[in-house]
């Protein structure tokens, strides 16, 4: 069993930076890939990135590589993202999730993860 809190999320300007933090309990953290996704009203929940068990190998969508780090720290129980370069479609519900590194399947697909956070909110405004 895994327990998710999701942190540092708020209102920005666009072209600003926020730092979301999940932090996990649970000794076995270090064996879990994490993910973040979001979901905007009316909109469904879709993958931003994610980081294998290591944190060797990393995943971005499309519309956030090159502006989005994921990032974790096994010491510390934690998976973060830095979202640098916001824009106002950025505005969302941030998600982090986690799945049991034996777990096959596409990073980007919720259904292949076990573990949900309540969720922190971004806004980003124009």
């Amino acid at each position: 069993q895994v327990q998710l809190v999701e942190s540092g999320g708020g209102l920005v300007q666009a072209g600003g930076s926020l730092r979301l933090s999940c932090a996990a309990s649970g000794r076995t953290f270090s064996s879990y890939s994490m993910g973040w996704f979001r979901q905007a009203p009316g909109k469904e929940r879709e993958f931003v990135a994610a980081v294998s068990w290591s944190g060797g190998n990393t995943y971005y969508a499309d519309s956030v590589k090159g502006r989005f780090t994921i990032s974790r720290d096994n010491a510390k129980n934690t998976v973060y993202l830095q979202m640098n370069s916001l824009k106002p479609e950025d505005t969302a519900l941030y998600y982090c999730a986690a799945r049991s590194f034996s777990k096959s399947g596409a990073y980007s697909s919720p259904a292949r993860y076990d573990y949900w956070g309540q969720g922190t909110q971004v806004t980003v405004s124009s």
